[in-house]
């Protein structure tokens, strides 16, 4: 027998499955709890040539999407969604051991990425810090809800290039306001990212950050071209002047007994209301503190659409739990009705209201 007929058969790689067709692979995992298979696919990929940063970005990120849209839909629990979202952490901590997640060299620079005090979505804030690691940055990753004094105290302590600030809920936009204004002050230039900023990042700039990113990839390639110096030290008050009202504070420190009017309000008016189960008036409560702390963001920033598109995105996903429109509409009017005498506070809730017309509660 010849060498030509003895040799073995060449090896032909293995074809890069495209990024939707993985995320949709990964998505079936990580809804079963199967780390192990989510890994395994995942490690696959970047070992068939799938490159490390586009499997983060286009690949991880739309899955972490994908659970949060189908938890606001309510096709799946938000048990499964904390489980979801808990093995897709672990993943990308199983990525970044991976020898093709080595950090290019030489460094680039250091950059702090952190979320904003009282933000507990970390995980687009953890993608951006493995990809600013990838890119060769020095990289302080200091996790969720990270409270403004230490994060200070940490900046002052490692004079990083930047601080790459996340947040996701537009209810921690007063608590950005803070943290970009003592980061400047301390000579940090801060890029802000994250759903909380809006798609246009118009609350980052509206807040005073240096530099405002819609994704982890575009964050990482403005970090690269180098921020301008912070601005020169201010108060919070100096972005917006409308705070001189101190609507915002007494609206925000009045939040339990507003929520206590409403739900009380909500129980005369609607008889199956008294009935609810522990657990029901448990939703029903944080449901109601969620629109009352919205109303106050909104006072914030002076920007009555920020309320109105919140209530959007209430309005749908009451809707997929099966809550009469009503109940919305009614508690709006409550408000209304409780805040008489603060003019912003009624127009804000007014405008919100108008749009749809959610009809009366009989």
């Amino acid at each position: 027998m010849s060498a030509q007929q003895t040799a073995a058969p060449a090896r032909l790689p293995v074809p890069v499955p495209s990024p939707a067709d993985l995320t949709d692979r990964l998505w079936t995992a990580v809804l079963a709890g199967d780390q192990t298979a989510a890994a395994a696919l995942a490690v696959g990929a970047l070992e068939s040539g799938l490159a490390p940063e586009a499997l983060l970005l286009d690949v991880i990120a739309p899955l972490q999407a994908r659970i949060g849209r189908e938890w606001a839909a309510d096709r799946i629990s938000v048990v499964q969604e904390h489980a979801a979202t808990a093995v897709t952490d672990r993943v990308v901590g199983v990525l970044a051991g991976h020898p093709a997640f080595a950090p290019a060299v030489p460094a680039r620079g250091r950059v702090t990425v952190a979320c904003v005090d009282g933000e507990w979505h970390a995980f687009p804030a953890r993608l951006l810090a493995e990809v600013l690691t990838l890119r060769g940055w020095r990289v302080d990753y200091l996790g969720a809800q990270c409270p403004t004094p230490h994060l200070i105290a940490h900046l002052h302590r490692t004079a990083p290039d930047a601080l790459a600030l996340s947040a996701s809920l537009a209810a921690r936009l007063p608590a950005a306001h803070a943290a970009i204004t003592a980061a400047q002050a301390a000579g940090v230039p801060v890029i802000a990212g994250g759903a909380a900023f809006g798609a246009d990042g118009r609350y980052a700039y509206l807040l005073g950050a240096d530099a405002w990113a819609a994704d982890a990839r575009s964050a990482a390639d403005r970090l690269a071209g180098g921020l301008p110096a912070p601005a020169s030290p201010h108060l919070p008050v100096d972005d917006l002047p409308h705070l001189v009202d101190q609507e915002y504070t007494l609206v925000s420190r009045s939040s339990r007994q507003l929520v206590a009017a409403v739900l009380a309000a909500l129980e005369r008016e609607f008889p199956p209301v008294r009935n609810y189960t522990e657990l029901q008036r448990e939703h029903t409560l944080d449901d109601l503190g969620h629109i009352v702390e919205y109303l106050a963001v909104a006072l914030y920033t002076g920007d009555p659409a920020l309320f109105a598109d919140f209530l959007a995105w209430t309005g749908e996903v009451l809707a997929a739990r099966s809550v009469p429109d009503a109940f919305l509409a009614f508690s709006l009017r409550v408000l209304a009705d409780e805040l008489r005498d603060l003019p912003r506070s009624v127009a804000v809730l007014t405008a919100a209201r108008q749009p749809s017309d959610l009809g009366s509660p009989s």
